[in-house]
């Protein structure tokens, strides 16, 4: 199975994006559907269905260590001529250092390690041939969605489509909670 650990934007934060977004679309770039749309910590790969247990572990033992952080998609950035992504704002190294831990995981159950940088991101759309993606860069540059605190992490499977255009279809193998998130109080009656 295919699988990453990623930060899952609220609704609020995705719809905000999404309306901003809308009128940027058309038939020049393959976008991403709105439920695709996440900040991926740490990418595994293929893994055998064997090694779940264990990475479901570590990754829950991993995300104890790590606080709560609040954030914001804000602006925006290509990678090359084929990526366009929304950027993330707020405690951006508390993310960068949780996403050492996450790619730490897979090291652990041998997956090669990651040694590109880390820049949180969510991706809004690709292309399959170069393009001058600059227009809807400056057209999100000033961006900027609610905040929202991020209590958990989650370890995604993803499963490639078949169907030629489609994207790949993401489904939720866990939620972890952050380190420092607490259960608030039963109500009082």
């Amino acid at each position: 199975m295919r699988l990453f650990v990623a930060l899952l934007p609220p609704r609020a934060a995705v719809e905000h994006l999404a309306a901003a977004v809308e009128p940027l679309r058309d038939d020049v770039l393959r976008w991403a559907g709105t439920d695709a749309w996440h900040v991926t910590l740490a990418f595994y790969g293929e893994l055998p269905d064997s090694v779940l247990d264990d990475v479901t572990a570590r990754v829950a033992r991993a995300a104890r260590r790590h606080p709560a952080v609040e954030l914001t998609l804000a602006g925006a950035g290509r990678f090359g001529k084929a990526v366009l992504w929304a950027g993330v704002q707020g405690d951006v190294a508390a993310v960068r250092r949780c996403a050492q831990s996450m790619r730490a995981v897979g090291r652990r159950v041998g997956v090669p390690p990651d040694d590109s940088k880390f820049r949180p991101h969510v991706t809004l759309a690709r292309s399959r041939r170069p393009r001058d993606l600059r227009w809807y860069v400056e057209q999100l540059a000033g961006y900027q969605g609610p905040a929202w605190t991020v209590t958990e992490v989650a370890l995604v499977r993803s499963d490639l489509d078949t169907e030629p255009g489609a994207g790949p279809r993401y489904d939720v193998v866990g939620r972890f909670p952050l380190g420092d998130v607490t259960t608030p109080p039963p109500a009082q009656r």
